[in-house]
Protein backbone atom coordinates (compact mmCIF):
# COMPACT_ATOMS: atom_id res chain seq x y z
CA UNK A 1 0.00 0.00 0.00
CA UNK A 2 1.40 3.40 -1.04
CA UNK A 3 1.06 5.84 1.87
CA UNK A 4 3.12 8.64 0.32
CA UNK A 5 1.88 12.16 -0.41
CA UNK A 6 2.63 13.08 -4.05
CA UNK A 7 4.83 16.07 -4.89
CA UNK A 8 3.61 17.79 -8.08
CA UNK A 9 5.37 20.52 -10.04
CA UNK A 10 2.62 22.89 -11.22
CA UNK A 11 4.74 25.32 -13.26
CA UNK A 12 2.89 24.30 -16.44
CA UNK A 13 -0.45 25.46 -15.00
CA UNK A 14 0.63 29.07 -15.47
CA UNK A 15 1.39 28.66 -19.18
CA UNK A 16 -0.48 27.87 -22.38
CA UNK A 17 -2.15 24.58 -23.19
CA UNK A 18 0.38 21.79 -23.70
CA UNK A 19 0.86 18.07 -23.26
CA UNK A 20 2.95 18.84 -20.17
CA UNK A 21 0.07 20.81 -18.68
CA UNK A 22 -2.29 17.94 -19.46
CA UNK A 23 -0.02 15.60 -17.50
CA UNK A 24 -0.03 18.01 -14.57
CA UNK A 25 -3.84 18.13 -14.67
CA UNK A 26 -3.93 14.34 -14.59
CA UNK A 27 -1.55 14.19 -11.63
CA UNK A 28 -3.71 16.68 -9.70
CA UNK A 29 -6.90 14.73 -10.37
CA UNK A 30 -5.18 11.50 -9.30
CA UNK A 31 -4.05 13.14 -6.03
CA UNK A 32 -7.54 14.57 -5.50
CA UNK A 33 -9.04 11.10 -5.81
CA UNK A 34 -6.53 9.48 -3.44
CA UNK A 35 -4.92 10.37 -1.07
CA UNK A 36 -6.74 13.71 -1.25
CA UNK A 37 -3.54 15.60 -0.41
CA UNK A 38 -0.56 16.74 -2.45
CA UNK A 39 2.41 19.07 -2.16
CA UNK A 40 2.78 21.51 -5.06
CA UNK A 41 5.99 23.12 -6.22
CA UNK A 42 7.02 25.18 -9.22
CA UNK A 43 5.26 28.33 -8.06
CA UNK A 44 5.59 31.53 -10.12
CA UNK A 45 8.32 33.98 -9.05
CA UNK A 46 5.74 36.53 -7.88
CA UNK A 47 4.20 34.07 -5.40
CA UNK A 48 5.92 34.36 -1.99
CA UNK A 49 7.29 31.02 -0.81
CA UNK A 50 10.01 29.80 1.48
CA UNK A 51 11.21 30.58 4.97
CA UNK A 52 11.65 34.32 4.51
CA UNK A 53 8.09 34.85 3.28
CA UNK A 54 6.67 32.77 6.13
CA UNK A 55 8.80 34.50 8.74
CA UNK A 56 7.57 37.91 7.59
CA UNK A 57 3.93 36.95 8.12
CA UNK A 58 4.58 35.09 11.36
CA UNK A 59 6.13 38.20 12.93
CA UNK A 60 2.56 38.74 14.12
CA UNK A 61 3.13 36.25 16.94
CA UNK A 62 5.94 38.40 18.32
CA UNK A 63 3.47 41.12 19.29
CA UNK A 64 2.75 41.55 22.99
CA UNK A 65 -0.67 40.45 24.24
CA UNK A 66 -1.92 44.02 24.64
CA UNK A 67 -1.55 44.42 20.86
CA UNK A 68 -3.15 41.11 19.84
CA UNK A 69 -6.07 41.74 22.22
CA UNK A 70 -7.03 44.71 20.04
CA UNK A 71 -7.72 42.20 17.25
CA UNK A 72 -9.85 39.75 19.26
CA UNK A 73 -13.17 38.68 17.81
CA UNK A 74 -16.40 39.63 19.52
CA UNK A 75 -16.73 36.12 20.92
CA UNK A 76 -13.66 36.78 23.07
CA UNK A 77 -14.17 40.50 23.67
CA UNK A 78 -17.85 41.63 23.47
CA UNK A 79 -16.75 45.24 23.03
CA UNK A 80 -15.31 44.50 19.60
CA UNK A 81 -17.45 44.73 16.43
CA UNK A 82 -15.61 42.04 14.41
CA UNK A 83 -17.40 38.69 14.44
CA UNK A 84 -15.80 36.49 11.75
CA UNK A 85 -12.41 38.08 11.05
CA UNK A 86 -9.67 38.79 13.52
CA UNK A 87 -7.85 37.07 16.36
CA UNK A 88 -8.89 33.98 18.29
CA UNK A 89 -6.85 33.29 21.45
CA UNK A 90 -5.85 29.87 22.71
CA UNK A 91 -8.79 28.07 24.33
CA UNK A 92 -7.73 25.47 26.84
CA UNK A 93 -9.59 22.28 27.63
CA UNK A 94 -10.39 21.31 24.05
CA UNK A 95 -9.01 18.69 21.68
CA UNK A 96 -7.87 21.51 19.39
CA UNK A 97 -5.28 23.85 20.91
CA UNK A 98 -4.22 26.78 18.73
CA UNK A 99 -4.36 30.55 18.37
CA UNK A 100 -4.23 32.82 15.36
CA UNK A 101 -5.91 35.30 13.09
CA UNK A 102 -8.34 35.07 10.15
CA UNK A 103 -7.71 37.63 7.41
CA UNK A 104 -10.14 38.39 4.61
CA UNK A 105 -9.91 39.66 1.05
CA UNK A 106 -10.20 43.29 2.08
CA UNK A 107 -6.41 43.25 2.57
CA UNK A 108 -6.19 43.12 -1.24
CA UNK A 109 -9.57 44.22 -2.60
CA UNK A 110 -10.46 46.86 -0.02
CA UNK A 111 -13.99 48.20 0.42
CA UNK A 112 -15.22 46.37 -2.70
CA UNK A 113 -15.56 43.13 -0.69
CA UNK A 114 -16.85 44.66 2.55
CA UNK A 115 -20.51 44.79 3.58
CA UNK A 116 -21.84 46.02 6.91
CA UNK A 117 -24.80 43.62 6.93
CA UNK A 118 -22.83 40.36 6.62
CA UNK A 119 -20.20 39.20 9.13
CA UNK A 120 -18.61 37.05 6.42
CA UNK A 121 -17.79 40.28 4.59
CA UNK A 122 -16.71 42.45 7.49
CA UNK A 123 -13.34 44.27 7.44
CA UNK A 124 -10.37 42.52 9.03
CA UNK A 125 -8.88 44.11 12.15
CA UNK A 126 -5.12 44.31 11.63
CA UNK A 127 -2.18 45.47 13.74
CA UNK A 128 -1.07 49.02 13.15
CA UNK A 129 1.78 49.88 10.81
CA UNK A 130 3.60 51.22 13.87
CA UNK A 131 3.33 47.90 15.71
CA UNK A 132 4.43 45.84 12.67
CA UNK A 133 6.03 47.98 9.96
CA UNK A 134 5.64 46.51 6.46
CA UNK A 135 3.52 43.59 7.67
CA UNK A 136 0.25 44.63 6.04
CA UNK A 137 1.97 44.99 2.68
CA UNK A 138 3.52 41.52 3.02
CA UNK A 139 0.13 40.04 3.89
CA UNK A 140 -1.44 41.62 0.78
CA UNK A 141 1.29 40.24 -1.49
CA UNK A 142 0.96 36.78 0.04
CA UNK A 143 -2.85 36.77 -0.19
CA UNK A 144 -2.70 37.79 -3.85
CA UNK A 145 -0.19 35.04 -4.56
CA UNK A 146 -2.39 32.39 -2.93
CA UNK A 147 -5.35 33.58 -5.01
CA UNK A 148 -3.25 33.11 -8.14
CA UNK A 149 -2.18 29.58 -7.25
CA UNK A 150 -5.72 28.61 -6.16
CA UNK A 151 -7.23 29.83 -9.40
CA UNK A 152 -4.67 27.84 -11.41
CA UNK A 153 -5.53 24.70 -9.43
CA UNK A 154 -9.29 25.22 -9.84
CA UNK A 155 -8.80 25.64 -13.59
CA UNK A 156 -6.85 22.37 -13.65
CA UNK A 157 -9.73 20.71 -11.79
CA UNK A 158 -12.23 22.15 -14.25
CA UNK A 159 -10.25 20.69 -17.15
CA UNK A 160 -9.99 17.40 -15.26
CA UNK A 161 -13.79 17.34 -14.97
CA UNK A 162 -14.13 18.06 -18.72
CA UNK A 163 -15.53 21.55 -18.05
CA UNK A 164 -14.43 24.86 -19.54
CA UNK A 165 -11.25 25.81 -17.70
CA UNK A 166 -12.73 29.12 -16.51
CA UNK A 167 -15.97 27.47 -15.33
CA UNK A 168 -15.32 28.24 -11.65
CA UNK A 169 -13.76 31.68 -12.10
CA UNK A 170 -16.82 33.86 -11.58
CA UNK A 171 -17.81 32.07 -8.34
CA UNK A 172 -14.44 32.95 -6.80
CA UNK A 173 -14.05 36.50 -8.09
CA UNK A 174 -13.39 38.54 -4.93
CA UNK A 175 -14.73 35.73 -2.79
CA UNK A 176 -14.55 34.91 0.91
CA UNK A 177 -11.06 33.37 0.92
CA UNK A 178 -9.35 33.41 4.31
CA UNK A 179 -5.65 33.69 5.06
CA UNK A 180 -5.09 32.21 8.51
CA UNK A 181 -1.92 32.49 10.58
CA UNK A 182 -1.67 29.78 13.24
CA UNK A 183 0.42 28.93 16.27
CA UNK A 184 0.14 25.51 17.90
CA UNK A 185 1.81 25.81 21.31
CA UNK A 186 3.57 23.06 23.22
CA UNK A 187 0.64 21.42 24.95
CA UNK A 188 0.67 21.42 28.76
CA UNK A 189 -2.96 20.49 29.43
CA UNK A 190 -3.09 17.12 27.65
CA UNK A 191 -3.47 15.04 30.80
CA UNK A 192 -6.24 17.31 32.05
CA UNK A 193 -8.09 17.20 28.70
CA UNK A 194 -7.67 13.41 28.57
CA UNK A 195 -9.93 13.06 31.59
CA UNK A 196 -12.83 14.24 29.44
CA UNK A 197 -11.55 13.20 26.01
CA UNK A 198 -8.95 10.40 25.82
CA UNK A 199 -8.58 11.09 22.09
CA UNK A 200 -6.11 13.84 23.00
CA UNK A 201 -3.48 11.07 23.02
CA UNK A 202 -2.76 9.04 19.87
CA UNK A 203 -0.26 6.34 18.93
CA UNK A 204 1.58 6.83 15.64
CA UNK A 205 4.57 4.81 14.48
CA UNK A 206 4.79 3.20 17.89
CA UNK A 207 5.10 6.51 19.76
CA UNK A 208 2.55 8.53 21.73
CA UNK A 209 1.67 12.07 20.68
CA UNK A 210 -0.84 14.65 21.83
CA UNK A 211 -3.36 16.13 19.42
CA UNK A 212 -3.16 19.87 18.66
CA UNK A 213 -5.73 19.92 15.86
CA UNK A 214 -8.75 17.61 16.04
CA UNK A 215 -9.47 15.36 13.02
CA UNK A 216 -11.69 17.17 10.51
CA UNK A 217 -12.31 17.88 6.84
CA UNK A 218 -12.19 21.43 5.54
CA UNK A 219 -15.61 22.77 4.65
CA UNK A 220 -14.73 24.68 1.48
CA UNK A 221 -13.07 24.03 -1.89
CA UNK A 222 -9.32 23.74 -1.49
CA UNK A 223 -6.72 24.72 1.08
CA UNK A 224 -3.13 25.79 0.46
CA UNK A 225 -0.89 25.29 3.48
CA UNK A 226 2.60 26.63 4.13
CA UNK A 227 4.32 24.75 6.96
CA UNK A 228 7.25 26.01 9.00
CA UNK A 229 9.37 22.88 8.88
CA UNK A 230 7.88 21.26 11.97
CA UNK A 231 6.09 17.99 11.27
CA UNK A 232 2.67 17.16 12.70
CA UNK A 233 0.14 17.46 9.88
CA UNK A 234 -1.38 14.09 8.97
CA UNK A 235 -3.96 12.94 6.41
CA UNK A 236 -6.19 9.91 6.81
CA UNK A 237 -5.79 7.34 4.05
CA UNK A 238 -8.89 5.69 2.61
CA UNK A 239 -8.07 2.56 4.63
CA UNK A 240 -7.99 4.56 7.88
CA UNK A 241 -4.21 4.88 8.31
CA UNK A 242 -2.75 8.29 9.19
CA UNK A 243 -0.10 9.57 6.73
CA UNK A 244 2.46 12.26 7.52
CA UNK A 245 2.20 15.29 5.21
CA UNK A 246 5.85 16.38 4.97
CA UNK A 247 6.64 20.09 5.39
CA UNK A 248 8.19 21.57 2.27
CA UNK A 249 10.33 24.70 2.32
CA UNK A 250 9.42 25.83 -1.19
CA UNK A 251 6.06 24.12 -1.68
CA UNK A 252 2.48 24.17 -0.44
CA UNK A 253 0.46 21.27 0.91
CA UNK A 254 -2.93 21.16 -0.80
CA UNK A 255 -6.09 19.42 0.29
CA UNK A 256 -9.67 19.51 -0.92
CA UNK A 257 -12.82 20.48 0.95
CA UNK A 258 -16.27 19.09 1.58
CA UNK A 259 -18.21 21.45 -0.66
CA UNK A 260 -15.96 20.67 -3.64
CA UNK A 261 -16.57 16.96 -3.07
CA UNK A 262 -20.31 17.60 -3.07
CA UNK A 263 -20.17 19.92 -6.08
CA UNK A 264 -18.41 17.36 -8.27
CA UNK A 265 -20.39 14.34 -7.12
CA UNK A 266 -17.54 12.76 -5.17
CA UNK A 267 -15.01 12.63 -7.99
CA UNK A 268 -12.78 14.72 -5.74
CA UNK A 269 -12.53 13.65 -2.11
CA UNK A 270 -12.41 15.81 0.99
CA UNK A 271 -9.76 14.20 3.15
CA UNK A 272 -9.80 14.08 6.93
CA UNK A 273 -6.67 15.48 8.54
CA UNK A 274 -5.32 16.33 11.98
CA UNK A 275 -2.32 17.90 13.70
CA UNK A 276 -0.33 16.01 16.32
CA UNK A 277 2.20 17.59 18.67
CA UNK A 278 5.81 16.54 18.97
CA UNK A 279 6.78 18.70 21.94
CA UNK A 280 7.75 21.64 19.72
CA UNK A 281 5.84 24.81 18.92
CA UNK A 282 4.42 24.68 15.41
CA UNK A 283 3.40 27.49 13.05
CA UNK A 284 1.43 27.16 9.84
CA UNK A 285 -0.23 29.40 7.25
CA UNK A 286 -3.33 27.96 5.59
CA UNK A 287 -5.17 29.77 2.81
CA UNK A 288 -8.78 28.68 2.40
CA UNK A 289 -9.97 29.35 -1.16
CA UNK A 290 -13.62 30.32 -0.84
CA UNK A 291 -16.33 31.42 -3.28
CA UNK A 292 -18.38 34.60 -2.97
CA UNK A 293 -21.14 34.65 -0.36
CA UNK A 294 -23.76 34.94 -3.10
CA UNK A 295 -22.26 32.25 -5.36
CA UNK A 296 -24.87 29.58 -6.03
CA UNK A 297 -23.61 26.01 -5.76
CA UNK A 298 -25.64 23.72 -8.00
CA UNK A 299 -24.98 20.35 -9.71
CA UNK A 300 -22.24 20.59 -12.30
CA UNK A 301 -23.16 20.26 -15.99
CA UNK A 302 -21.46 16.91 -16.52
CA UNK A 303 -22.47 13.30 -16.95
CA UNK A 304 -23.23 11.50 -13.72
CA UNK A 305 -23.39 14.66 -11.60
CA UNK A 306 -25.31 14.03 -8.39
CA UNK A 307 -28.48 16.03 -7.89
CA UNK A 308 -28.86 18.30 -4.86
CA UNK A 309 -30.79 21.41 -3.92
CA UNK A 310 -28.78 24.52 -4.95
CA UNK A 311 -27.54 26.67 -2.08
CA UNK A 312 -25.67 29.92 -1.55
CA UNK A 313 -22.09 29.45 -0.52
CA UNK A 314 -22.19 32.07 2.25
CA UNK A 315 -25.06 30.28 3.98
CA UNK A 316 -23.23 26.97 3.76
CA UNK A 317 -19.92 28.44 4.96
CA UNK A 318 -21.48 30.04 8.02
CA UNK A 319 -23.39 26.88 8.99
CA UNK A 320 -20.28 24.71 8.78
CA UNK A 321 -17.65 27.12 10.10
CA UNK A 322 -19.57 27.84 13.29
CA UNK A 323 -19.19 24.18 14.27
CA UNK A 324 -15.44 24.65 14.87
CA UNK A 325 -14.35 25.43 18.43
CA UNK A 326 -13.03 28.92 17.70
CA UNK A 327 -16.40 29.91 16.18
CA UNK A 328 -18.74 27.86 18.36
CA UNK A 329 -21.58 29.88 19.88
CA UNK A 330 -21.75 32.38 17.00
CA UNK A 331 -24.40 30.53 14.99
CA UNK A 332 -27.17 33.13 15.51
CA UNK A 333 -25.07 36.12 14.48
CA UNK A 334 -25.81 35.74 10.75
CA UNK A 335 -29.17 35.13 9.09
CA UNK A 336 -29.22 32.93 5.97
CA UNK A 337 -29.51 34.93 2.76
CA UNK A 338 -31.72 32.18 1.35
CA UNK A 339 -34.12 30.32 3.60
CA UNK A 340 -34.11 26.50 3.18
Amino acid sequence: MDYSIPFIDIETLFGASSHARDRTDQAIMAAADSPGFMVVRGLPPDVPAGRAARAELLRLFQLPENETRKLWRQKFDPAHPNVYRGWFPLQKGFLTAKEGIDIGGDVVHGAAVVRSDDPLREPTPLPSATALPGWREAVAVYYRGMEKVSQALMRAIARGLSLQEDFFDSAFDRGLSTLRLLRYPIRTDAEQVAQADPNVWVIHGGSRYYVNGAPHVDSGFLTLLAQDGISGLQARHRDGAWIDVPPSNDGLAVNFGKVLERWCGGRIKATEHRVIGTGRERMSIPFFYEARADAEIRPLPMDGAASFEPFLYGDYLWATTTQFVEFKGMESLRNPARRP
